[in-house]
């Protein structure tokens, strides 16, 4: 079967600790891991990319073309990506710039690839432009010492009620941006903006897979050994689908690009919010306890050693 452009591009990447050649030599190029929208599986597509200060720039310019990339409808739906650059592999969240950011940054891009600037003059399109950004929340730093799986379990609570913070935290900043709007001109954002609904449905899909594997797998493991905690684990499951309904009504909020209804999220947030923190809480008290001695990563099982019959060093004696 013939090797896609884009496959041998991606081959050469990955063999030349992030180079290729042809059209690409000396230029910026990444590779970037999306999860499809709808089908769910990983498409890999090797990007140029500009640098603003820390950040990386993605323009889903797709070459002009009257419609927007593939990669960028993936990223829309599901906002974290895998990023190759270089040597480098690390996670990011993925965010369209909005208003007069955009603009900024896309003259930023044509500035340093004027490229950009054709391929927008050749549809009607206004070219996103997407900013890579850490996808961990602010402060987070991940902990050195995680020796066993309630070390584990904590670090992914942790890592859960730091971004639920930034979520809210960031909805209160854009209200007091609305609030304080005056004089002429629409007040800054029609709804929360692209940057607290890729946050969080960043945070969403995290939980929903927190919980998935901890109904399939954690805690059918821990009740083989503890029958007697099977009236916790049917509350612990209960939460669960307690949190995923309010988790998918948070989700209905952020359909489209805009948000409509700023009041509703922040109920519905702060909802989710003490609701998620006191299922934490309970699962750390009856949980965490049985697992302090379950060592983190897993440890492979050994082969048993091979045993030598009863008879065997007796012959020829």
């Amino acid at each position: 079967m013939p090797t896609s452009f884009n496959e041998s591009v991606i081959e050469e990447f990955r063999a030349n600790g992030g180079k290729a050649g042809g059209p690409f030599e000396g230029g910026n190029l990444l590779l970037l891991t999306t999860t499809g929208a709808r089908s769910g599986a990983e498409r890999t597509t090797p990007l140029g990319y500009v640098r603003h200060g820390d950040t990386l720039l993605l323009v889903a310019s797709n070459l002009g073309a009257p419609a927007h990339p593939a990669w960028y409808h993936n990223l829309l739906a599901r906002p974290v990506v895998r990023v190759e650059l270089g040597t480098r592999t690390f996670e990011a969240l993925a965010v369209p710039a909005e208003g007069a950011r955009r603009d900024e940054l896309f003259a930023h891009a044509v500035r340093a690839e004027p490229g950009y600037g054709d391929y927008q003059e050749r549809t009607s399109r206004v070219l996103p432009v997407v900013v890579l950004e850490r996808a961990e929340p602010d402060g987070w730093e991940q902990p050195a010492d995680v020796r066993t799986l309630a070390d584990k379990l904590m670090e992914v609570h942790t890592w859960l009620r730091a971004q639920v913070r930034q979520v809210s935290a960031e909805a209160e900043a854009h209200f007091a941006l609305r609030a304080a709007h005056r004089g002429p001109g629409e007040p800054p954002g029609p709804g929360l903006g692209l940057q607290i609904r890729q946050r969080c449905l960043a945070f969403c899909q995290a939980l929903e897979f927190h919980h998935t594997s901890e109904d399939a797998h954690l805690f059918p493991g821990i009740a083989r050994y503890h029958p007697d905690l099977g009236n916790v684990f049917d509350r612990l499951r209960e939460e669960h689908r307690t949190v995923a309904r309010i988790q998918g009504e948070l989700v209905e909020l952020l359909a489209g690009i805009t948000i409509a209804e700023p009041r509703r999220f922040r109920v519905e947030l702060e909802k989710m919010s003490a609701q998620l923190n006191a299922h934490l809480d309970y699962e750390e008290a009856t949980i965490l306890p049985l697992l302090t001695g379950v060592p983190w990563p897993p440890v492979p099982p050994q082969a048993p050693p091979e045993r030598t019959g009863p008879d065997k060093g007796m012959m020829g004696t």
